[in-house]
């Protein structure tokens, strides 16, 4: 087998993980951190997902025999160190030579749970070399071909993936300004397509997911789940009819998304959405959840509001830029001590404490 080559590793200090987007700007190319920071139109979503966390309010308890928090847990029957997921991001590679394999590695050595998306700089079995053994979700954008969403399902299962994660927000792209100005697009960057004969002379994933993208409706997540034999989660979840729906169409988790702002601008804030849908869901599924998280507080009030797993995004990808696995694990690390600190200030010796603490929100729910 193949060693995989992982570039330059360094360790990095982490100040907190807003510091670390400028750090990071300096590193990569103009395009390239355009793509992975812009939300879309006028960028209000991706502001509101992170400002939204100060209107939710924890309500610390004392005397509470609390001495070095537990904040281990499980998802599908899988034991993590932390209620931590590496959210699904397009092209790694374009922070970091390492890409996937780099972005697995560092979530195997922190114990968090890694996903991997369908428009990935590495290829399934390239990543799933490095994180065997770790826990591993694979995000599936629902291609117009069949034959090459059969393709990437039997990539993932090979791969021993927890669970597909359906993206159902992305039908079309979000109208992203950075990347017109730029003029630049993930064209010749997906690795996903080795192997894989498309008929069109290797025309490239965009000739897979373009305008005549398959139209998604529930039906897909029976029809994924037969042939995959793998369980489906719905991604891109922000209504409580839409969660009720999936699950009864037989998904087996909700994730609350609004794909980091870079779809649907004016849509409120993920943690605005997740009180609601966790009331409808009732813990008949588990519900992941990101959007804005930069702040160990601010997976403690996901965590209190309904979700049992947390996504980071952007900040992983900064942490990979700055020094490849070593970046990513030490950003988990920096987030952890965050959140250790946060439960033993809120009187919380589990996970499953912080799911009871009471918050207080504007939010409805």
């Amino acid at each position: 087998m193949t060693t995989p080559d992982f570039g330059n590793v360094q360790a990095i200090d982490v100040l907190n993980l807003k510091s670390l987007e400028k750090r990071a700007e300096a590193l990569i190319g103009r395009g390239e951190f355009g793509y992975i920071t812009e939300g879309s139109d006028d960028g209000y979503t991706k502001w509101r997902n992170t400002n939204a966390f100060k209107d939710v309010h924890m309500l610390p308890r004392v005397l509470q025999d609390v001495a070095e928090p537990d904040q281990s847990t499980t998802l599908l029957g899988e034991k993590l160190k932390s209620p931590l997921m590496t959210a699904p991001i397009a092209g790694n590679a374009l922070a970091h030579p390492s890409g996937e394999i780099g972005l697995a590695k560092g979530a195997k050595e922190a114990g968090i749970m890694m996903a991997q998306s369908t428009f990935a700089s590495k290829t399934i079995a390239e990543t799933a070399a490095v994180s065997a053994g770790a826990p591993y979700l694979f995000q599936l954008y629902m291609p117009k071909d069949w034959g090459y969403c059969q393709y990437l399902l039997d990539e993932a299962r090979q791969a021993n993936a927890l669970a597909i994660v359906l993206t159902a927000d992305s039908t079309l792209g979000g109208y992203r300004e950075l990347d017109v100005i730029n003029r630049y697009h993930l064209k010749g960057k997906i690795a996903n397509l080795a192997g894989y004969n498309t008929g069109e002379n290797g025309a490239g994933a965009g000739s897979l997911f373009k305008e005549s993208m398959q139209k998604l409706n529930l039906e897909l997540i029976d029809k994924l789940a037969a042939y995959s034999h793998l369980p489906i989660i719905i991604k891109g979840i922000q209504t409580p009819a839409d969660a009720d729906a999936a699950i009864k169409a037989g998904a087996a988790g909700i994730y609350v998304s609004n794909h980091g702002g870079r779809q649907l601008d004016g849509a409120p804030g993920s943690i605005e959405c997740l009180p609601a849908i966790a009331k409808v869901v009732a813990h008949r599924v588990p519900i992941i959840f990101d959007g804005g998280v930069q702040r160990g507080t601010h997976v403690l009030k996901a965590l209190a509001l309904g979700a049992d797993l947390v996504g980071v995004g952007r900040p992983f990808s900064y942490g990979l830029a700055l020094g490849g696995w070593k970046g990513v694990k030490a950003v988990a690390d920096h987030l952890k001590m965050e959140i250790f600190i946060a439960m033993q200030l809120t009187g919380c010796q589990t996970i499953d404490a912080v799911k009871q603490m009471h918050c207080t929100t504007s939010f409805e729910i």
